[in-house]
């Protein structure tokens, strides 16, 4: 039956089968024990148990792909929260794509207290700040669209199999959306009304990531929404 749970839930500190497929951080070894970290629940995949989280941290890794949101101003630098436990740092030369002179620029000019970014990290060994660049193709300031905050452990569910629930949201609305793995989904639409629905439908899965049927039932909320509100 579409929604209704499938799996069983685990607290934190629970071991798990050894035979549950599972990924650091959210569950780790001790003693050759499984033990979960955070409360998840251990589902049948293709024929496998997986454990699936349902809360966690974003840990930063080289390569990651994330949304940032300038938090400080420094004399050549950004601190940027990456939604971690680690504040990153954006350096104004990778920004501006040249040497930087703090004589005569003013980073205010480029980013804002309360800017979004999209950027990748390059760096990150926890014995320094993860390093974040906006040097490639899409990365930089975000400078349209919403910014709507999930748990970090749904962001694989707000993305879906092959990519289709963000394929189905991106169909059924018109807008763009961009899950990033730090567990910020970047909308971009075309109205408001849109930009609202496509809002409430990826809340609806970081509130029922862990059912089955989700993308039906979201692409039917989408349907009820656009018919409601006459978009």
């Amino acid at each position: 039956m579409s929604g209704e749970l499938h799996g069983v839930i685990v607290a934190p500190g629970e071991r798990l089968d050894q035979r549950v497929e599972t990924r650091a951080p959210y569950v780790v070894e001790v003693n050759g024990v499984k033990v979960a970290t955070t409360v998840g629940m251990v589902s049948q995949r293709e024929g496998k148990s997986v454990f699936i989280p349902l809360k966690g941290v974003y840990v930063p890794e080289p390569g990651h792909i994330i949304i940032g949101l300038v938090e400080s101003i420094g004399v050549s630098s950004w601190g940027v929260d990456i939604g971690s436990p680690y504040q990153a740092t954006l350096s104004a030369q990778d920004f501006l794509g040249r040497p930087f002179n703090p004589a005569v620029d003013d980073l205010s000019r480029f980013l804002r207290v309360g800017d979004y970014v999209r950027a990748k990290v390059v760096a990150f060994d926890k014995t320094r700040s993860p390093l974040l660049s906006v040097q490639g193709e899409g990365l930089g300031r975000i400078i349209s669209g919403v910014i709507v905050e999930v748990s970090p452990a749904k962001i694989p569910r707000v993305i879906g199999k092959k990519r289709s629930m963000v394929e189905a949201l991106e169909a059924k609305t018109g807008c763009s959306v961009f899950p990033a793995v730090n567990g910020r989904v970047h909308i971009d639409c075309p109205s408001r009304e849109l930009e609202v629905i496509a809002v409430l439908a990826v809340k609806l899965i970081d509130r029922e990531a862990h059912r089955v049927g989700l993308t039906e039932k979201v692409i039917r909320f989408i349907e009820d929404e656009r018919k409601a509100r006459g978009v």
